[in-house]
């Protein structure tokens, strides 16, 4: 590994993810009008469940590995928000799918992975209060979830054609 990039498992687990939570923003927020062509839930369930996976071995591979060092020339106050905004989006990457998985066991539709198996449910009955924080935490994590992925790669392209400093040559 070159000491100023991310190893190539750090990449292929950020780019899988980062494809997987644009598809699931995408198909959340598009399920309401376009359910009536195209169940789409089934899917975005079966993607969320498969990010929550890739989110905890990126979270290990993360806390197993060292990031590459922080380039000079960024201030403290770029350094404090990048941090931040990491850290929340690792607590979202595991957070909307478990509140997912948490709502899906509270209704009476099926949950499968791709339909391949089925996936267990959770204990959580419908109508309780889990159940509602779960859905409203989801709801709103994903608004949140999408301005942090839009400031984040908003953050990455002005590193790259504005500061041109290698920050995002680091992920490719």
């Amino acid at each position: 590994m070159q000491a100023d990039r991310y190893n190539a498992v750090a990449r292929l687990l950020h780019w899988l993810i980062a494809a997987m939570i644009a598809i699931n923003l995408a198909t959340g927020l598009l399920h309401d009008p376009l359910e009536k062509l195209i169940r789409l839930m089934p899917f975005h369930k079966a993607l969320g469940l498969t990010v929550l996976v890739l989110s905890c071995a990126r979270l290990g591979w993360r806390l197993a590995w060292t990031a590459p060092p922080t380039l000079p020339g960024m201030g403290a106050a770029e350094i404090a928000a990048a941090r931040g905004v990491h850290v929340v989006l690792y607590a979202l990457m595991i957070a909307m799918p478990l509140s997912g998985w948490i709502m899906s066991s509270a209704s009476t539709y099926p949950l499968s992975w791709f339909g391949l198996f089925a996936v267990p449910k959770l204990a959580v009955a419908k109508g309780s209060a889990l159940a509602g924080f779960a859905h409203e935490f989801h709801e709103l994590g994903g608004w949140i979830m999408l301005a942090l992925v839009a400031g984040h790669a908003l953050a990455a392209l002005r590193h790259h054609f504005i500061l041109r400093d290698g920050v995002l040559r680091r992920m490719l």
